[in-house]
Order: C-alpha cells, then sequence, then structure tokens
C-alpha cells in the first residue's frame, strides 16, 4: 500500500517492461496518476509524443515526485520497501485467451474416412500435427522408435494402427 493506506491494485514484474519493448506502460502509469490528480487526460501520439522533461514537469505539477516513484509499504509488516516504487495508474486487460482453454491432448480418436489420418482441431477431438520440423527435431534427438510410431502408426496405418491399439 501506499503512504495514504491505497491498496495496490496489480503488481507487475519489472522484468516485464524492457523484455516486451514496451516503455510506453511505463509512460502512462505515470501520466494516468498525473491525470487523475490534476483532473484531467492526456492525449499523445505513439512515436512524436510527450518528452520525458515534459512527463516531469506534469508530474510536479500534479505535486507527485518527478522520478514518478513511490514508498511503497509491506502489507504484512508495514514495513517500507528499500526502493522507490513506480506506481500509477493504467488501462490492464485481461487476455480472452487463456492457457486452460486452449490445452488438448488426445490418444486415440477419430480419423478422416478418406484419409484414414486424425482429425485436426480441438472441437472435433483432432491430433496435433507433426510436421517436417517436428520429424527433424525429433530425428535429431535420436527418438528413431517415437518417430516411427508417430508417423506409421498414429498416422494412416491402419492395420499397423488397430495392431497398436489392441496390444495397449
Amino acid at each position: 500500500y501506499l503512504e495514504d493506506g491505497t491498496p495496490l491494485d496489480i503488481v507487475l514484474n519489472p522484468q516485464g517492461v524492457p523484455s516486451r519493448m514496451n516503455i510506453g506502460q511505463v509512460l502512462e502509469l505515470h501520466l494516468g496518476l498525473a491525470a487523475k490528480k490534476l483532473n484531467t487526460k492526456f492525449v499523445t501520439p505513439i512515436f512524436d509524443g510527450i518528452t520525458h522533461n515534459q512527463i516531469k514537469e506534469i508530474l510536479e505539477e500534479a505535486n507527485i515526485n518527478s522520478s514518478g516513484k513511490s514508498v511503497v509499504y509491506d502489507g504484512r509488516t508495514g514495513e517500507p520497501f528499500d526502493q522507490p516504487i513506480s506506481v500509477g495508474i493504467m488501462y490492464y486487460l485481461k487476455l480472452y485467451h487463456m492457457v486452460d482453454d486452449k490445452m488438448h491432448a488426445r490418444s486415440v480418436g477419430p480419423y478422416s474416412l478418406i484419409t484414414q489420418q486424425p482429425l485436426g482441431g480441438k472441437s472435433q477431438n483432432g491430433g496435433q500435427r507433426f510436421g517436417e520440423m517436428e520429424t527433424w527435431a525429433i530425428e535429431s534427438y535420436g527418438a528413431a522408435n517415437l518417430l516411427q510410431e508417430l508417423l506409421k502408426y498414429k498416422s494412416d496405418n491402419i492395420n499397423g494402427r488397430n495392431q497398436l491399439y489392441n496390444s495397449l
């Protein structure tokens, strides 16, 4: 929480800013906090917008530290953290696509009547395509039996597939 007792809604890892090359996220934090304190709105173009010095001036006008950092206190102990932290207001959306919704696995399932290959797609309980790059990767790893199983028995070899399924 902050000095005035305001709790933090989201705490982001600072390593996410340079790895995603999203410096605009930090600028939005500072301008968002200043906009709230000054009861105004800021609109700035993406690449040719507000300068660093202009942001400092706006922060000072809003009576905020010109570095944009604040002292944050540990919610359990009440002690301040060692270093001041960038705190502000920004839009943050939860992505609709979540890992749990995307996850799909198949051991056995339906096959195409024409090609006798596994159907594709999660909605049809289909298999994942095993392409050329995946084939070379498995071959370089030295897993010949896995490669034979994937390309022969689990693909369009009907007799081999039935023998493999019956042996389980």
